[in-house]
């Protein structure tokens, strides 16, 4: 009898147990509200020159595993650039983030994204022999987006803000026929606000 009780203790514990060691530490589609600094350059060259060019970016993601170390991201940018011309970046990343300590996690990501790029002055092409001008627009070219990001986050019941920093590098393809490939970067600060659901 008191091997069954034992027994019947013994499982209560391990339920509680397993049941501890389930809980939700992330809540997948947060606001991630960025600002951008872009530049048209190779990686971690003139870095400085990416904070004369601002932009606001819109996002948000949803986890692989209920967890916050792998998730795919949605973003909507947009940027101002004097000499390279304004633009409205549209992509989706998968990101790897393993932590640090307490909270603290590094971020590696890659993906996929549409890239609509403004001339930064106005444009002129010739048609049978005269200069006609065709304003500032732009054209849209496919973007490759890679990046690396160091943040925190510590799951709340409520609502919580999750800070991090990132550097990403676009190779963009298309930019003209001389130059197909351009490299351009961008650096992120932001937060991913994680609402009370």
């Amino acid at each position: 009898m008191t091997l069954k009780i034992a027994g019947m203790l013994l499982g209560c514990c391990l339920v509680f147990f397993l049941n501890a060691q389930d809980k939700k530490t992330y809540r997948n589609f947060p606001i991630i509200l960025s600002v951008q600094f872009h530049s048209l350059a190779m990686p971690f060259q003139n870095i400085t020159s990416n904070f004369s060019n601002i932009g606001l970016g819109l996002g948000t993601e949803i986890s692989y595993n209920g967890k916050h170390n792998w998730a795919q991201q949605i973003s909507a940018i947009w940027y101002r650039n004097k000499e390279a011309g304004n633009g409205m970046l549209f992509y989706t990343q998968t990101a790897w983030r393993p932590t640090i300590v307490s909270g603290v996690y590094t971020e590696v990501k890659a993906g996929l994204g549409y890239l609509y790029a403004f001339r930064p002055v106005q444009s002129f092409k010739q048609v049978t022999g005269n200069w006609v001008s065709v304003g500032h627009k732009g054209k849209g070219m496919l973007a490759l987006p890679v990046g690396i990001s160091i943040g925190y986050n510590r799951y709340s019941p409520g609502t919580w803000f999750s800070p991090f920093i990132s550097y990403q590098w676009l190779v963009v393809n298309g930019y003209n026929k001389s130059v197909p490939l351009v490299p351009e970067t961008i650096i992120q600060p932001g937060s991913g606000i994680h609402l009370k659901p």
